[in-house]
């Protein structure tokens, strides 16, 4: 079956590939582990030249890139432009930081001298080829936050990519091999879901990571469990965004906008449950819901766009029949809760804010990906915990408040990988990224996801006499 670019914005079919065969995957397992080999011996400040010289490439191709990207999955132009200069800042932040994060560690002597060493070591060496399955909602910066770290430790990357975003995957080959890496060193595997198993189960692939549903981690771990291969998980969310009476609500609405509807509302680490105190519920939820009937739905490749289109029909038809079961359960639509007029074409849906939520609704439970919000009531902080937690996901959560008290209360009982105080969850290269719950386990990004790939080896010495 061909793998398509397809335009969201006008479900124009614009390019189609051919999926590789048995024998070119073979080829491609192949170099990826001979290269590993050779690679891993590489020094650190060679493999921080060529990742630097790839940030220099992406920087260059941004316009490009940037269009590709909106014409595959309907990202506002602006927001892939943006996507590709995060993605070459973390590529300069682990060239810079990678040797650093995996120095070697010296125990005290005096701690290890009863095991009977006269010294000893911990070392950080790279695990080998991983494989990397990823989403197409950020084509670049999902590959980019395993691609950067994994390099730079000395792994060798394979990655199969959303079959939506194929210029996007091969254009990550054509970058890394730009700048210099060396065969092998990262690889795109043009191939369908169904290949993932047999090139997981190869003995060759010594982990894998993967950003997704929850179905597709449920599968990937699976396999890899059987094969006793770590895997990192980074899959859905339905981030809460709590307003306290004591928040600025002219900065925390406008805000919440943002949040809700960058990249069409598509991200796992949007925020998607609003849940405010019910002393400040009513100008809360008037300023956000203005501003959310404000936004301008339109062409992505249009400047003055602030929300383009869904990536797919299934996409918006699966969007639609949350907003449709919520309010068939007595949800009120504050705005939007439609497909826009006068648009025939492209999968777009209005920017949506829902009230009256309750546990019977899908939408309570389920993962909302696209411009949609919900709006919960809340007597006190306890309650705003409670409705926070109600939920089977655990990527991040945010909190406007300027109470000390209740900062620290959010911080320690949150059950998120994040707790953004005052601001919006976003992801950066300094700082670990992941979740609990349904959310996945493991952690992306800083010291904690370069180590994920890594043998942490014991070196033991004994007396030299």
């Amino acid at each position: 079956m061909p793998i398509a670019t397809v335009n969201p914005a006008t479900g124009e079919t614009l390019r189609t590939f051919e999926p590789i065969g048995p024998e070119e995957i073979e080829r491609r397992l192949s170099t990826a582990y001979a290269t590993f080999r050779t690679y891993r011996t590489t020094s650190f400040e060679e493999r921080a030249a060529l990742l630097g010289r790839a940030a220099d490439l992406l920087d260059k191709d941004a316009e490009d890139i940037g269009r590709t990207i909106t014409e595959e999955m309907g990202k506002p132009l602006a927001q892939a432009r943006a996507e590709a200069a995060k993605c070459a800042k973390a590529m300069r932040w682990y060239a810079a930081h990678a040797e650093e994060l995996l120095a070697d560690e010296h125990p005290a002597q005096d701690d290890v001298r009863d095991s009977g060493a006269a010294r000893a070591r911990v070392v950080y060496r790279p695990l080998g080829v991983v494989l990397a399955v990823m989403p197409w909602n950020f084509p670049l910066w999902q590959v980019v936050r395993f691609a950067a770290p994994a390099l730079m430790a000395g792994n060798t990357g394979l990655l199969k990519h959303a079959s939506n975003v194929p210029q996007t995957a091969l254009y990550l080959e054509d970058l890394f091999r730009r700048a210099g890496f060396p065969e092998g060193c990262f690889q795109t595997l043009l191939v369908g879901s169904g290949a993932i198993e047999d090139i997981l189960r190869d003995r060759r692939v010594a982990a894998a990571t993967l950003t997704g549903s929850e179905p597709a981690g449920r599968a990937v771990a699976s396999v890899a469990g059987d094969e006793i291969k770590k895997t990192v998980l980074e899959l859905g969310g339905s981030d809460p965004f709590v307003v306290m009476p004591s928040a600025d609500l002219a900065r925390a609405a406008k805000t919440a906008v943002t949040a809700r509807v960058q990249n069409t509302g598509q991200s796992c680490i949007a925020a998607k449950r609003f849940i405010v105190h019910e002393d400040v519920y009513d100008a809360f939820a008037a300023l956000f819901t203005d501003a959310m009937r404000a936004l301008t739905v339109g062409d992505p490749l249009d400047e003055g766009t602030d929300v383009g289109p869904l990536s797919s029909e299934q996409g918006r038809t699966d969007l639609e029949e949350l907003v449709d079961d919520a309010v068939g359960h007595g949800a009120a639509v504050l705005c939007g809760g439609r497909r826009p007029s006068g648009r025939d074409a492209g999968w777009f849906y209005e920017p949506t804010v829902l009230a009256g939520i309750t546990g019977s609704m899908r939408i309570h439970r389920e993962e909302t990906f696209g411009p949609v919000a919900t709006l919960y009531r809340v007597a006190d902080v306890d309650e705003a915990v409670a409705v926070a937690n109600d939920t089977p996901f655990g990527l991040s959560s945010n909190v406007w408040t300027r109470d000390d008290a209740e900062t620290e209360r959010f911080t320690r009982d949150l059950e998120a990988g994040g707790v953004f105080f005052n601001g919006m969850t976003a992801s950066h290269p300094a700082l670990p990224f992941g979740g609990v719950k349904r959310s996945g386990y493991g952690r992306e990004l800083a010291g904690h996801g370069i180590r994920e790939f890594m043998n942490a080896t014991t070196v033991w010495y004994g007396p030299a006499d």
